[in-house]
């Protein structure tokens, strides 16, 4: 059977509401770096494909969009991309809920669960009601706690134990 020649995932996306604010939410709290930042970048500033179609349509799916982007490096060297969408106006506000299709969240290891959720609560998170603790089972022993990061994006963190 073929298959891709994989190397490793390289980063993750997310849409926020405000590129500023989550630059410095992610930086801030989880000690993220700016990599770079670009834009914003307008489908109506930038000349048509050869069949027509504008380059946001062509190229990210999204036609007539004015978007900014930034790319933040983790300190375990995890890509992170935020993207904002200034148009089009009929965009969605609020991300997926888990259940949704096309919903994603992040994971992301912490050394101390409870303290992590206690500081994120401080800084505009809504954590959900208590972790999930796994001593049994397939997974490896572990306290997971979700949380809606002050953007409604799903975030879960995971304590290995």
């Amino acid at each position: 059977m073929e298959s891709i020649s994989f190397k490793r995932i390289d980063h993750v996306s997310l849409t926020v509401p405000s590129i500023d604010e989550a630059v410095d939410f992610y930086t801030r709290l989880f000690g993220a770096e700016v990599e770079y930042r670009m834009g914003p970048f307008d489908a109506a500033e930038i000349p048509p494909m050869e069949d027509g179609r504008d380059w946001t349509d062509a190229h990210i799916f999204v036609p007539g969009a004015r978007l900014k982007i930034a790319m933040l490096k983790w300190p375990d060297g995890f890509g992170m991309e935020l993207f904002e969408y200034e148009k089009p106006e009929d965009a969605a506000t609020t991300p997926p809920r888990n259940c949704d299709a096309g919903s994603r969240h992040l994971c992301i290891e912490v050394k101390d669960i409870d303290g992590a959720i206690a500081l994120l609560e401080r800084n505009g998170c809504k954590a959900a009601a208590g972790s999930i603790d796994m001593e049994d089972g397939p997974c490896p022993a572990s306290r997971s706690w979700y949380v809606l990061d002050p953007f409604g994006n799903q975030l879960e963190l995971v304590q290995y134990l």
